[in-house]
């Protein structure tokens, strides 16, 4: 995100991409059209990311470290991608828009609030079985996903950079945004 969504034209967008106008108004009829599917598939690689963890057998803390540590992971490797999304979907919201925008940013804050409730869900459960704090879940996942989606503001791939330096990282912030919550 270089000029920001208002700034960028479809021109800019085709030739950062690689590919003509042609072919990116062949796949969205407009910019933001463009956009929100940005935004949905963003919502779906994190859906994708964090959902086996979250209704895995394991005890709610080690479901919710493997959540932070895969959504981390997923930062990390879909950066451009993600970085875009969770900085353009802020602004946007922030912008006037149609009545059919309007419909697509409730869906995709419907994604979002799904992904979110995941989250929600496992703590609840830790809370109660005494594996966190007695925190409320609807409150607590709001700085625990900062810290997460943090990631895209301030990571950037060094060079040499190998899986395992992305996993420290992951293992570390992963830990970092538990510690808030363990009892």
């Amino acid at each position: 995100m270089e000029i920001g969504f208002a700034a960028a034209s479809v021109d800019d967008i085709s030739e950062a991409y690689g590919a003509t106008k042609g072919i990116i108004y062949y796949h969205f009829r407009s910019k933001s059209a463009l956009f929100f599917g940005v935004q949905r598939r963003a919502m779906q690689m994190t859906r994708e990311a964090i959902e086996p963890h979250a209704l895995s057998a394991q005890p709610a803390a080690t479901r919710l470290y493997d959540m932070a540590y895969a959504h981390t992971m997923l930062m990390m490797r879909q950066l451009s991608y993600l970085r875009v999304a969770a900085q353009g979907l802020e602004l946007h919201l922030s912008g006037r828009t149609s009545a059919r925008e309007r419909a697509e940013l409730e869906a995709i804050m419907a994604l979002r609030d799904g992904n979110e409730t995941l989250y929600v869900k496992v703590i609840e459960e830790g809370v109660k079985n005494g594996e966190f704090r007695a925190v409320d879940p609807k409150l607590s996942v709001k700085p625990l996903l900062g810290a997460l989606n943090w990631t895209s503001r301030w990571y950037r791939p060094r060079p040499k950079e190998t899986d395992k330096d992305r996993v420290r990282i992951a293992t570390e912030v992963a830990s970092f945004a538990m510690q808030a919550l363990l009892a």
